[in-house]
């Protein structure tokens, strides 16, 4: 792979003849991406979805929207570092937009790589594979199979490949190429570059069969290595790597720091999580900041500051230091798995004690269990509406669903996609008002 054709400015659903818009404005086409993100109500709604705590009360935690928008910085800062090595790195590629380019692919490409999940944080994704796989909808398995559609997407549903559906997708009423990012945006988050056909029981893949097109032509655009020639597979965009070092350092310190304002943790337990990433002479330079900050949610938050810092200085290395193998698409885990010995076992740490104390926390467990009561309900009930849609039940029930996405189709495989679709789209709080009056427990104020 080739960073000239990896940082590609040309849109999707663009006509092949169009050249971008901005040139000569102040904003590349890049940094164009970032606002449309921004701006759309996709993005808006993650305000009101799970990070991992359930919605505040009275302690502010973080959900989809600031986790997006702090990860968009760290994979801001990583651009930055990297596209400023490259830069000098190769100083006679001088049409290739090592600076301008990849801080922006990577800012942007953080702040999307969220807005395919479902309500009720990663339990989302858990209960809408338990549905399919030992819930009430494998009785729907045969119709799928037997009308040629791709019960795996289904399955083992994944958040990565619906924000590519969503980015991607002309929904009815919609510009070709959904949002029309550029190739290299929508490329670069892009995790799992795989169908579900090779997902198996890691229940991670890329695309639905329904974008597989689409995946092949961002392929083609920016010259992605393809791996299998019978299951569409594909070496990851390179810039992948720093969006997901983004996200991984960023959930895992901040669900430290949150734990401890939840006292999940206790504050010593937390900041002695936090110190272990610096060597003895780090962690004096550290303490002598700290005697200057009385207030122990404030120590916490320059701990957690100072332990990113470190975390995104040496992931950018790690990335350029392998530079060649991530383009030979050779290269193995993801960058935090690189770490070097000491900063390694403290994510470790911080990473053992987040799925014993922290994931496993009853206001967690809780958030799961009951979004797997409203999804198997909510899927319930649109599928059925969707095989009698002449039903004045089902009338009802699918006049509350917005057109574009599509109910009433020929295929099941259709109708199960359609209705992921509006389910996905849903916040917290309108998928447990929508349970609530469907189910009769809530009725609207008379």
């Amino acid at each position: 792979m080739h960073w000239t054709q990896l940082l590609s400015d040309r849109r999707l659903g663009a006509d092949r003849a169009e050249r971008p818009q901005s040139r000569g404005w102040a904003r590349s086409d890049f940094e164009r991406d970032y606002d449309r993100l921004v701006f759309s109500p996709a993005f808006r709604r993650l305000q009101n979805k799970t990070q991992v705590f359930p919605l505040p009360g009275n302690i502010f935690v973080h959900n989809r929207l600031t986790h997006s928008l702090e990860v968009s910085c760290l994979g801001r800062s990583l651009g930055n570092i990297v596209g400023e090595v490259l830069s000098e790195r190769y100083p006679s590629d001088r049409e290739t937009p090592f600076r301008s380019g990849i801080s922006a692919i990577v800012s942007a490409a953080c702040l999307a790589h969220d807005m395919g999940n479902p309500p009720f944080g990663h339990s989302g994704e858990r209960a809408i594979s338990a549905y399919f796989g030992e819930g009430p909808g494998k009785r729907w398995e045969p119709l799928v199979r037997a009308e040629g559609g791709r019960w795996e997407d289904f399955l083992y549903f994944e958040g990565n490949a619906n924000a590519f559906r969503l980015l991607t997708h002309q929904f009815r009423g919609r510009r070709p190429g959904g949002f029309a990012l550029t190739y290299s945006t929508v490329a670069s988050i892009v995790k799992y570059p795989y169908s579900s056909l090779l997902a198996g029981g890691k229940s991670k893949f890329g695309f639905f069969a329904t974008e597989e097109e689409t995946m092949k032509e961002v392929a083609t655009e920016l010259g992605l290595e393809r791996r299998t020639a019978s299951a569409l597979s594909y070496a990851r965009h390179p810039l992948v790597y720093l969006v997901e070092a983004a996200d991984d350092i960023c959930y895992q310190i901040m669900d430290i720091e949150d734990a401890a304002k939840l006292h999940i943790l206790s504050r010593e337990e937390a900041q002695g999580l936090l110190s272990a990433f610096f060597s003895e002479a780090e962690l004096r330079e550290v303490q002598q900041g700290l005697r200057h900050i009385t207030d122990p949610n404030e120590q916490t938050a320059y701990l957690r500051s100072k332990v990113i810092n470190l975390l995104v200085e040496e992931a950018a290395g790690i990335f350029l230091d392998a530079e060649r193998e991530i383009l030979a698409g050779t290269f193995s885990g993801s960058l935090i798995h690189h770490l070097e010995p000491r900063t390694k076992a403290a994510y470790e740490a911080c990473s053992q004690t987040a799925y014993a104390r922290i994931y496993r926390a009853r206001e967690v467990v809780d958030v799961e269990l009951a979004g797997h009561r409203i999804f198997t309900a909510l899927l319930d009930q649109l599928l059925e509406a969707q095989l009698h849609p002449d039903y004045q039940y089902s009338r009802t029930l699918l006049s509350r669903v917005s057109s574009q996405y599509e109910m009433g189709q020929s295929s099941m495989y259709g109708r199960i996609q359609s209705t992921l679709d509006y389910i996905s789209g849903m916040t917290d709080i309108y998928a447990l008002d929508l349970y609530r009056r469907i189910t009769g427990m809530n009725l609207p104020a008379v």
